[in-house]
């Protein structure tokens, strides 16, 4: 058989790289639950129809087929999920008979596009979600909440600071609204194009696709332009002199929302209003948000989400939601590739039983057993070889510690361990002893890259 030919958009991660991912999914995991919400995990495909919703995703779905399905059959009228947000509207129709309303669920799963592949975006991806549902009504306050959760999730992990930067949709539609637009919901996907074009096209673009005078195209630009740490961006909005009652209550429900995000001492996140973030999706309906991670603005946000009241909706019942999702995949693989993140060692074992002779493997297998039975994980060494060729094995597999197993004169066995990284080497009893805690298991280990080792 010939080497196989990788393929693009399908990241698969080496053993070290995967301890990273490992923790980061473990951490975001206990957060959330610490928060109250529970884990579910969907289905990977979904029908066609519900996935091609909207119709303008369908060019990124991979479509379900069988190989020996018959010309008359088509195609099996499924594809796999290319997000966790259509899957967990159809979980809570599917469902709704068996959840407790509010519903707070966490999700981490990975999904699919078929997109072309770059730094950031992949074919297949690791993503975690985090939402609160609510049946027919969801108060307001859980816009905070969940949204607190995300931040306090992301300021736990081992990686580069992030910008949590908040608007909401009530405020950009009451504005527009206010400034008399024609056409509100072309503005806002109008200006949601400002991270991809010159301030000046995207005026353009509100004068020809939003019915914009140049006058109230500038207007826009003004509100976009406002990005702040703190509620004193209510004064800035005012400022415009635009007036309507949809304004009022978005820039009540953000100044709610950045707040109550700001409170509390985080290690490396921060939170920001910032009037241009309009996250063009129609479904999303007051508090949206996109995250940026530093150092890493190339790869746009890493992740994002919002408030929508109609999550899903069985013709009686309605299900509002508001939920905010971080790109596992989109930020750990560049971090990754560029050394920022490593893992400690590629293997769990912390210990390499060394083996005297295989007449003795029985025993080394013993001291094993008597490592594990407290956690201690460990592995018997593969050949009897000279221990100087068993320790340069431990040193290859990024193993930190080599017990040895010597009989003394009365016959009863002498255990020492050896710490092959300094060299020292002291007496142990397999039944008792552990590693330092930094040695136990592997773990995420921090590098900060400079300029000059970015560039």
């Amino acid at each position: 058989m010939s080497k196989p030919t990788p393929l693009s958009g399908f990241p698969e991660l080496l053993p070290a790289a995967r301890v990273v991912e490992r923790e980061v999914i473990s951490s975001l995991s206990h957060t959330f639950e610490l928060h109250g919400f529970a884990n579910i995990e969907t289905r990977v495909v979904e029908p066609l129809d519900r996935l091609a919703k909207g119709g303008e995703i369908d060019k990124e779905i991979y479509v379900l087929r069988r190989l020996q399905a018959g010309e008359e059959e088509g195609d099996a009228g499924l594809g796999l999920h290319f997000d966790l947000t259509v899957p967990f509207a159809r979980y809570v129709l599917e469902h709704a008979g068996h959840l407790e309303f509010p519903f707070r669920r966490y999700q981490i799963q990975p999904a699919w596009r078929g997109e072309r592949p770059q730094e950031g975006r992949y074919r297949q991806f690791t993503q975690a979600d985090v939402d609160i549902v609510g049946k027919d009504v969801l108060p307001f306050h859980h816009d905070v909440e969940v949204m607190r959760v995300m931040v306090d999730a992301l300021d736990a992990l081992p990686i580069p600071p992030v910008s949590f930067q908040f608007n909401n949709r009530k405020l950009i539609q009451g504005f527009y609204r206010g400034l008399g637009l024609p056409d509100v919901t072309a503005a806002i996907r109008t200006i949601d194009k400002l991270d991809k074009l010159p301030a000046e096209t995207v005026a353009d673009l509100l004068v020809s696709d939003a019915g914009a005078t140049p006058e109230q195209a500038q207007r826009c630009l003004e509100l976009a332009t406002i990005r702040v740490g703190d509620a004193s961006f209510v004064d800035g909005v005012r400022a415009l002199g635009v007036e309507d009652e949809l304004l009022d209550e978005g820039l009540a429900e953000l100044a709610a929302v950045v707040e109550g995000c700001s409170a509390g001492d985080h290690r490396h996140v921060t939170v920001e209003a910032n009037l241009r973030i309009a996250r063009g999706l129609d479904y999303y309906t007051g508090t949206v948000v996109e995250i940026f991670m530093s150092g890493y603005e190339r790869l746009k946000s890493v992740g994002g989400g919002g408030r929508y009241d109609a999550l899903a909706s069985d013709g009686r019942t309605t299900y509002p939601g508001v939920g905010v999702s971080f790109g596992v995949s989109r930020s750990l693989i560049p971090l990754l590739a560029d050394g920022v993140l490593a893992g400690s060692r590629p293997v769990p074992s912390a210990v390499l039983v060394a083996v005297t002779d295989e007449e003795h493997r029985a025993d080394a297998d013993a001291v094993a057993a008597q490592l594990r039975a407290h956690n201690v994980a460990c592995e018997v060494s593969p050949s009897a070889a000279k221990f100087g060729r068993q320790i340069r094995f431990a040193e290859r597999r990024g193993i930190p510690y080599v017990w040895f197993t010597t009989t003394q004169e009365d016959g009863t066995a002498a255990y020492e361990v050896k710490d092959i990284r300094s060299g020292k080497q002291v007496p142990a009893d397999p039944a008792t002893w552990e590693p330092p805690v930094e040695d136990l298991r592997p773990h995420a280990i921090e590098h900060v890259i400079n300029e000059s080792e970015q560039q």
